[in-house]
């Protein structure tokens, strides 16, 4: 049996206050089409790009700026260890297995992209098993229910949460041993120059 919401009882018969006058400025101003940024169209790209991913398709999205900077190595057994270990560090609470922070796997190429903070590729040191790339480079996001394969899919899903933390990453690559990435399979239909 449900009971009945509460209800406030009011006087049919009180005086209310009169209300304040009120009154509106207008301003005389109007915006010329060139003063508008040059970044709304990109914006607006991004917007649409991001309804795709979220209805199951790719999306492009330009590297540096406020989402992220991107980390290459080899997909191997070592790049495999490295992610457990990251779920180990970055664990919280029963959500194991996706601690990690966002990497996408390309295993028609064998690689890995660990997806970490922007502005990493500008403090990036050379390494022996990894590259890192910013601006002006972009990066394919694959579909976020893609979680195998074929075709490039999420190994860790891409959360709001988290990135790949850089320090400890660069720790488990130089213990772990990852083979080399040649130079010349880096950029493809993963990661490619902007246009």
């Amino acid at each position: 049996m449900t009971a009945p919401p509460p209800q406030r009882h009011v006087d049919a018969d009180r005086r209310l206050p009169p209300a304040m006058p009120v009154s509106f400025t207008q301003y005389a101003y109007a915006v010329q089409p060139e003063d508008v940024t040059r970044d709304m169209g990109s914006l607006a790209d991004r917007i649409r790009q991001i309804a795709h991913l979220t209805a199951g398709e790719a999306m492009h999205l330009p590297l540096g700026g406020n989402f992220f900077d991107a980390v290459v190595t080899a997909s191997s057994a070592e790049t495999t260890s490295a992610i457990s270990a990251l779920d180990d560090i970055q664990r919280l609470g029963t959500d194991s297995w996706n601690a990690c922070g966002p990497v996408i796997e390309d295993p028609e190429r064998a690689l890995l992209y660990w997806l970490v903070p922007p502005g990493t590729s500008e403090r990036w040191q050379p390494h022996d098993y990894a590259t890192c790339f910013g601006r002006p480079h972009r990066i394919t996001l694959p579909p976020l229910a893609r979680t195998k394969p074929p075709g490039i899919h999420w190994r860790r899903p891409c959360r709001a949460d988290r990135l790949v933390p850089v320090a400890p990453l660069r720790d488990q690559l130089d213990r772990l041993q990852p083979p080399p990435v040649p130079h010349d399979a880096l950029l493809g239909p993963g990661l490619a120059a902007q246009p």
